[in-house]
């Protein structure tokens, strides 16, 4: 088999179509009103509408991985009178408080634990006994263990308290249905190569307009600036202010097209829950134990304990995988022998089977 020749089971980058990869075989000017106001523009009056029906929402697009966007967010969206809760129960959510310490914004990380849900009192303990919390920020679904977060509750709690609502929702969105006015969101974080099923280069910030409004000269960085990125965009129709990562947009704009085709988020979502069911079904039925009580789990990736077998080690199992034609995740835990497989990208239940007789064959500590 060819090195190429396998599926992506991870979080991102994932296994794409040939369709969008096709895409990317035509040069665009960043320039050309086909490329800007064609392609661009499409592509963020499309992201606003699977965010929500409300038009207070405006979106825009920045060179780089996701975390290029959490930083522009960050950076951008607070002032200095402001302070942030950032919820940390897992790597992204611990990155969002080491780039606030970096940048000198006033924060307090609530650490829930890798394992552990947030806790909506606790939370809101931490809110009314500091006054000075103006903005809460939370991973959406951190795939450091596959746990999706409790969106709902803490956009609640955020709108009882009267607090500006952050989301990285870098795995989730495109995958998980939500509605970012219904709940209250004002700053949504994803990235093209995620349920989107695009390609690396770019993320975007879906965000409420008169937030947005606000952050005018706050940024903390020329590049990360997330304002300036966004006044560009709207006010020289979808021109980027630096140069454009212009085939993963125009592959995009193709993956666009095929989440329609197949249903739109609604269907997507089905298909990931069925993936992830039928992995763990499988996976338990081979002897594997998850890491989280099936109420925590997402449909984006699992975490699994390793086997207890003194011979196993990952990168022996990985490579017997890696030669059937599948790849998995390490583990990224800190206190728990685990690894990861995701189910999202051009992935559907076959392949899924598939992959669980793969993982019967690489098996070797049992042989």
């Amino acid at each position: 088999m060819n090195d190429r020749d396998y599926l992506l089971l991870t979080p991102g980058p994932l296994t794409t179509s040939d369709t969008v990869k096709q895409a990317m075989l035509f040069d665009s000017c960043t320039w050309d009103e086909d490329y800007n106001i064609g392609v661009v523009q499409t592509i963020r009056a499309r992201l606003e509408t699977l965010a929500t029906a409300s038009s207070g929402y405006t979106s825009v697009l920045l060179q780089g991985s996701g975390s290029y966007a959490v930083e522009a967010v960050l950076g951008t969206a607070f002032g200095v009178q402001d302070k942030v809760l950032i919820v940390s129960n897992g790597a992204y959510g611990a990155r969002m408080a080491e780039m606030a310490a970096l940048m000198g914004i006033d924060h307090h990380c609530y650490d829930c634990g890798e394992v552990a849900e947030p806790d909506v009192a606790a939370m809101e303990a931490l809110l009314l006994a500091d006054a000075r919390i103006s903005h809460i920020a939370m991973v959406h679904c951190e795939t450091t263990t596959g746990m999706l977060n409790p969106l709902a509750q803490v956009a609640a709690l955020a709108a009882r308290r009267g607090k500006t609502f952050i989301v990285d929702a870098m795995s989730s969105f495109g995958g998980i249905p939500l509605d970012v006015e219904q709940l209250g969101i004002d700053f949504l974080i994803s990235s093209a190569n995620k349920c989107i099923q695009g390609v690396p280069g770019f993320a975007f910030v879906i965000a409420r307009r008169s937030e947005l409004e606000k952050c005018v000269g706050r940024s903390r960085s020329l590049s990360l600036d997330l304002y300036a990125q966004w006044r560009c965009m709207e006010d020289h129709a979808g021109k980027w202010r630096f140069t454009s990562p212009t085939h993963s947009v125009l592959a995009f704009a193709q993956a666009l097209r095929e989440l329609d085709l197949e249903g739109g988020i609604a269907a997507r979502y089905a298909r990931y829950g069925e993936n992830q069911r039928r992995l763990v079904a499988g996976m338990r039925a081979l002897g594997f134990e998850t890491l989280l009580d099936d109420a925590l789990h997402s449909p984006i990736i699992t975490a699994f304990y390793s086997p207890r077998a003194g011979n196993y080690r990952f990168g022996e199992f990985y490579q017997r995988l890696k030669r059937q034609g599948f790849v998995i995740y390490p583990g990224k835990v800190s206190h728990s022998d685990c690894f990861r497989i995701g189910n999202i990208g051009e992935v559907y239940p076959q392949d899924i089977d598939r992959l669980l007789d793969a993982v019967g064959r690489a098996m070797y500590w049992q042989q």
